[in-house]
């Protein structure tokens, strides 16, 4: 569990040093309570939770839960059985060895295997490589968020 907040704290930190709107933060409690709010939340989605050892140490980790919705969802959209991958992360000392595509297979894998149609992430914008990575895995943009600061 050590190595699971280690990479996801890792992660926070990466993407809050690409923020540039300056509003991700590293909470100080963030450590602590991150990966044990991520895995109750994959126990009550019905997800899955994949890690990537090296030499029995935690690289990489791929969470998913199945989309939830709700009583107005189904006024405008087909609502198919949807998987959503929640984090994925190798850590920055494991990368380029093909960890992250062997994650996302795994859990795309699992998505299929429960009747999932299809897989939706959310990549933030500023974390280019991220999106590079998705688009080599055949995933693509459906929705923009845009932001204006006041």
């Amino acid at each position: 569990m050590d190595d699971v907040r280690n990479l996801l704290t890792e992660l926070g930190e990466y993407l809050a040093s690409l923020d540039k709107d300056d509003l991700q933060l590293i909470h100080p409690d963030y450590r602590k309570k991150l990966a044990s709010l991520d895995l109750k939340d994959v126990r009550k989605r019905k997800g899955k939770c994949y890690l990537a050892l090296e030499n029995g140490k935690v690289v990489g980790l791929i969470m998913g839960v199945t989309r939830k919705y709700n009583k107005y969802d189904y006024l405008d959209y087909k609502c198919p059985k949807e998987g959503v991958i929640t984090e994925l992360i190798v850590s920055s000392k494991a990368r380029s060895k093909g960890i992250g595509k062997a994650l996302i297979t795994k859990m795309e894998d699992y998505f299929k295997s429960i009747g999932c149609e299809y897989v939706l992430l959310d990549v933030f914008a500023y974390n280019e490589n991220a999106i590079g990575f998705y688009r080599k895995m055949g995933y693509h943009p459906r929705m923009y968020t845009d932001i204006k600061k006041l």
